[in-house]
């Protein structure tokens, strides 16, 4: 059985998800409340990151965090040793397609392996899914993302809308979405984190 994916995410009240400051305490949190049981993330936000990474405190791993599986079809990742022991999450799952390049014959990392070219994210739930995973939450709001919600992969959306204007692309055309309304949240600071089933 597919996991329950849940998407969160901090956009403007104009639908842009940059430019803006975010209080990332407060959105993890938040993000908490789903106890997923995998955070899903593309190599692009990891390595968006590497060098706050590399210079972040390294705990070991989390027992009873989720599992971090990174969509990594070029195989541009070096860094899962680090990853592993950022205290965040219980372990890492490299996820690659048939195509990507060779990996090192010393390498640790757990594999999946799915779709051609590029991962076939569809199948890669339903191989979660019938490994025990019951709650996959998407930490992207780009590519990633608007990739899973085009092959209607995503169950729940939260927005955590705050009170400014910034111009720009918006991150999704959310008309394309059949959405229920599940809840509504105002903060003191004017940020408001709505939620939403999205029905197939």
């Amino acid at each position: 059985m597919r996991p329950h994916v849940v998407a969160q995410l901090a956009v403007s009240l104009d639908g842009v998800t940059s430019g803006f400051d975010v209080d990332l305490a407060r959105f993890y949190a938040l993000a908490t409340l789903w106890q997923e049981d995998v955070t899903l993330i593309d190599a692009g936000a990891i390595l968006a990151q590497e060098h706050a990474l590399l210079a972040a405190p390294r705990r070991g791993p989390r027992a009873e965090g989720p599992l971090l599986a990174v969509v990594d079809e070029r195989a541009r990742i070096r860094s899962w040793e680090l990853l592993r022991e950022l205290g965040y999450w219980s372990g890492v799952l490299a996820l690659y397609a048939d195509q990507t390049p060779e990996r090192p014959p010393d390498a640790t990392t757990p594999e999946l392996i799915t779709g051609y070219d590029r991962v076939d994210l569809a199948e890669a739930l339903d191989v979660l899914g019938r490994r025990g995973v019951r709650t996959v939450r998407v930490d992207s709001s780009g590519v990633l993302l608007r990739t899973c919600l085009a092959l209607d992969l995503v169950d729940e959306l939260a927005l955590l809308v705050h009170p400014v204007l910034i111009g720009g692309d918006r991150w999704y055309d959310t008309g394309r979405l059949d959405l229920r309304h599940a809840g509504t949240e105002v903060f003191r600071d004017g940020v408001i984190w709505t939620r939403y089933c999205v029905s197939r």
